[in-house]
């Protein structure tokens, strides 16, 4: 495992560090067929390797228009959160990354923790298109992401999705 990153980092660094994390996932999942166990996986890497990822884990598809808590670390998370409500659900709902730099300034924020004051969500797909889960990471300082959390993000939630490519529930 690397060494967290910190909150400032330049883009190429965090660009790097992404990429050595990314390929960390790859070969912790190489021979994982569990869906479950590749997403405590991911969680696990990207917790510990980015020391602003304060609260960060999955919410799977588990029925029409709904999603539940899965793996994930840091303190108690929502466990229900339907796609009308928070940026979890707007994630879902749209099938477009939400960078949010304030979430007490996002429509319908779902306030889990208090402490939360940014967050990035990320769609995960599988190769027929269809939403699995959404990514979700929450960091207790504003504005604490950016264009490269998200391409980076996305790439990995890419990989993610094609490579476990579990029909949603309902």
């Amino acid at each position: 495992m690397l060494d967290a990153l910190p909150l400032i980092a330049d883009p190429n660094s965090k660009r790097a560090h992404y990429s050595a994390v990314f390929e960390s996932i790859k070969a912790l999942l190489e021979h994982e067929t569990d869906w479950v166990a590749g997403m405590a996986t991911v969680v696990c890497e990207l917790h510990q390797s980015f020391a602003y990822y304060h609260w960060t884990g999955f919410y799977r598809v588990v029925r029409e228009q709904h999603l539940k808590i899965g793996p994930y670390q840091g303190a108690h998370g929502c466990i229900d959160i339907p796609f009308s409500r928070g940026v979890c659900g707007a994630a879902a709902r749209t099938g477009q990354t939400q960078l949010v730099p304030d979430v007490n300034a996002f429509p319908g924020h779902i306030a889990c923790s208090s402490t939360t004051r940014s967050e990035i969500v990320v769609p995960v797909f599988n190769p027929a298109g269809q939403l699995l889960a959404v990514f979700d990471v929450d960091c207790n300082d504003p504005a604490a992401f950016d264009a490269v959390d998200q391409e980076q993000l996305e790439a990995i939630m890419a990989y993610f999705g094609q490579r476990f490519p579990m029909l949603p529930c309902g």
